[in-house]
């Protein structure tokens, strides 16, 4: 089966491009900088295309041969629908690293005709959201009854342009949290409190992550909160966002952002990449007040993005897998975070 990846140009598209080759396989790569795709391309010895994200059908005539593509060019909120629109046309499988709760709501609602197209939808094939949903489904196993669920992960791995610009977005679109089945909008940092992801008891706040939304279609449970470690003074300036964000929702205020997110974030190196390590922590309680919590430690958000998105990759290269709309879990099981290079075994207690 031939496979693309998409946005191949990008930060992270360009570092799962380089170790697809180096694990022998072939990739074709795509994007719509036609000269970064070109050099990139003959550098390689991959095949190239170029093409921009238009119309379904526009899209969908470019993938011809494609059995399955890898979907890297962000930010997601623009450019998911209308690749997995045409992904479903052309019959390839679709696979993102993207982490925005709307990409993943939008995913759902396309299981019946991905269904019937035969071809497998699964966004979030990156750290965004790999880690934090096999610990959504390990602990929904330990805890069946489970009501609520809480996720978070202490990560220094820095942004990529994409993640910058995906950031900007949620900044002024707020937070977000899971409650009685339906995701609701709330305050940024709306809960604080001390969590020990790993390494230690911090102060944390919540945050709009995508597991609000495939931790649901995961295990079920109602209510869902994701955090993430902050100093007293970043939490205090989230809350303080909270009273500027009709500003930041302004389209001039967000391009001007994201073009100088553009010229001057680069993303990390790889010694960089290297020397970091993540903290991925889960907690479920039941109607009785039972618990279980649930801890690993991982590689670096960039690296495991690599890893993981090749895994599931290589995964759907190898098997046929009925069609519909997945998330990580559902489709390798919980276990897959357990199986990616940097990864310690779970603990749950």
């Amino acid at each position: 089966m031939n496979w693309l990846i998409y946005g191949a140009n990008g930060y992270t598209g360009e570092l799962i491009a380089r170790e697809a080759k180096s694990r022998g396989l072939t990739p074709i790569l795509a994007g719509r900088n036609a000269a970064k795709i070109a050099a990139l391309g003959k550098e390689l010895g991959l095949e190239h295309r170029v093409f921009d994200l238009g119309t379904p059908t526009e899209i969908s005539s470019h993938l011809g041969g494609v059995g399955l593509v890898l979907h890297c060019a962000g930010p997601f909120s623009a450019t998911s629908a209308p690749m997995i629109a045409a992904c479903i046309q052309a019959k390839a499988h679709y696979l993102d690293i993207a982490g925005e709760i709307s990409v993943f709501e939008h995913a759902q609602a396309q299981n019946v005709p991905a269904r019937q197209a035969g071809v497998v939808i699964c966004p979030g094939v990156g750290f965004d959201v790999i880690p934090t949903d096999c610990i959504a489904a390990m602990l929904k196993h330990a805890l069946p009854d489970a009501t609520k669920l809480t996720l978070g992960f202490d990560s220094r791995s820095g942004f990529s342009p994409g993640t910058a610009k995906t950031s900007v977005e949620g900044l002024a679109q707020g937070g977000k949290i899971r409650r009685n089945g339906k995701i609701v909008s709330v305050p940024l940092a709306y809960e604080v409190r001390k969590i020990d992801f790993g390494n230690g008891e911090k102060l944390a706040m919540t945050i709009p992550w995508g597991d609000v939304s495939t931790a649901y279609h995961s295990t079920g449970i109602p209510n869902v909160e994701v955090f993430i470690p902050g100093s007293p003074k970043l939490i205090a300036n989230a809350k303080r966002a909270n009273h500027i964000r009709w500003l930041l929702g302004f389209a001039p205020v967000q391009a001007f952002l994201k073009n100088r997110i553009g010229k001057t974030v680069k993303g990390p190196d790889s010694a960089t990449r290297d020397k970091l390590t993540t903290y991925v922590w889960g907690e479920v309680s039941n109607a009785k007040g039972e618990k279980k919590t649930a801890r690993i430690k991982t590689a670096n958000g960039y690296s495991l993005t690599i890893t993981g998105s090749l895994a599931i990759t290589e995964y759907l290269l190898k098997n046929n897998v009925p069609g519909g709309a997945y998330t990580p879990s559902k489709l390798l099981g919980a276990d897959l975070i357990t199986q990616l290079p940097g990864s310690s075994a779970v603990t749950i207690n």
